[in-house]
């Protein structure tokens, strides 16, 4: 995006717990956390379900497709935009916190559908962000 929104960094060091979230992120996959107990998915990524306590959980991909539960965008003093956001995930219900990548914020809007989209943070590893996704 020509905005140059701020890159977020990922949690140094990267736990074993959440190392698959992350490898996947490299590979341009989402991974959220699914609880064989309850069948509950949840994210931020823990290993205890925060639905009922179960530690029985595991991965599970989600498609990435989204739509806009909530947005802010932020003026920033050298120029563009900063967009943060919650996007309710289509395929599992889960609500993340995250970037929303746009050179057109005026198009933005609750309810809008949105595509995950994989950018190299900060420290130079890839962290799942969002942007519109086209009209087709």
């Amino acid at each position: 995006m020509s905005n140059e929104q701020t890159k977020p960094s990922s949690p140094v060091p990267i736990s074993e717990e959440v190392r698959p979230y992350f490898d996947a992120a490299s590979e341009g996959r989402l991974l959220v956390k699914h609880c064989r107990d309850c069948g509950k998915y949840h994210h931020y990524p823990r290993a205890i379900c925060p639905h009922c306590a179960s530690d029985q959980t595991e991965w599970t991909q989600a498609s990435g497709r989204g739509s806009i539960y909530s947005f802010a965008i932020a003026s920033k003093a050298t120029g563009g935009v900063h967009v943060l956001a919650y996007v309710t995930l289509d395929d599992c219900e889960v609500t993340m916190l995250t970037n929303i990548l746009t050179d057109t914020p005026n198009l933005l809007s609750i309810g809008a559908p949105v595509q995950a989209v994989f950018h190299p943070g900060t420290d130079g590893i890839p962290v799942p962000m969002f942007s519109l996704t086209p009209n087709t």
